[in-house]
């Protein structure tokens, strides 16, 4: 799928108002989060709010997605492990990680499941694009990968995570970035049920870059494939 065809998909109807872009000033925990996205989704679905960006980051800790496997928490003592119910397996999640929660109405878009997925895929490799870093997708792995030749032939990290869930059309969850987080916390467990590849972030290859540069290029890409935004 060519990235037009994914802006052409996901763009909001016309007249449809800008989505709501917030960042959050401190670590938010994870209990929080989760409540807060869906009673703003619940907003949203019944006409009530805006669609709504929510850029956080948490404390230390573990999700669990709806797939996950019990064999894939590999130190279930070593941090706090929270039952998600978005799709997918463990992943972590901790400072030096951007989170975006996405809460956007398909109806106003395009009510299809697959392509919005593959829409986050391209947002996030355009946010890694300002920082000279090539991601892929690849067709078997969700979320978002780069090459790494310095480790080996055919040896590739993940670098951005996806995990959704849609109710009512509306989605939660969404999206999780790298920036320079530890990553020897996913040493406790199996990131997202793969076991062949590693994970890495944009300070491990060498982009050393502020928080604040990554939001920046996360909401100018998010405007070219979703639509106007405005601070809410």
């Amino acid at each position: 799928m060519q990235r037009s065809e994914i802006e052409n998909q996901m763009l909001p109807l016309a007249g449809s108002p800008p989505v709501r872009w917030r960042i959050a000033e401190r670590p938010v925990g994870y209990e929080d989060a989760v409540a807060e996205m869906e009673r703003q989704a619940a907003l949203i679905a019944e006409g009530k709010a805006d669609e709504l960006v929510w850029l956080v980051e948490h404390p230390p800790l573990y999700t669990a997605g709806t797939s996950a496997k019990e064999s894939d928490l590999v130190a279930p003592n070593a941090l706090p492990v929270f039952a998600s119910g978005r799709g997918g397996q463990y992943t972590y999640h901790g400072p030096g990680q951007r989170i975006g929660y996405l809460m956007l109405d398909l109806r106003r878009r395009r009510p299809d499941l697959r392509a919005y997925v593959a829409a986050l895929e391209a947002w996030l490799i355009a946010s890694l694009d300002r920082f000279g870093v090539t991601g892929e997708r690849r067709e078997d792995r969700v979320g978002v990968w780069v090459r790494r030749p310095d480790r080996g032939a055919g040896a590739e990290d993940k670098i951005a995570a996806i995990g959704v869930r849609v109710r009512r059309w509306v989605t939660l969850h969404g999206v999780s970035l790298n920036v320079e987080p530890d990553l020897s916390h996913y040493a406790g467990i199996v990131p997202c049920g793969v076991r062949d590849h590693g994970v890495t972030s944009l300070a491990d290859l060498g982009r050393v870059v502020s928080m604040a540069e990554v939001d920046m290029a996360m909401r100018e890409t998010f405007e070219e494939i979703f639509g106007p935004t405005a601070r809410g």
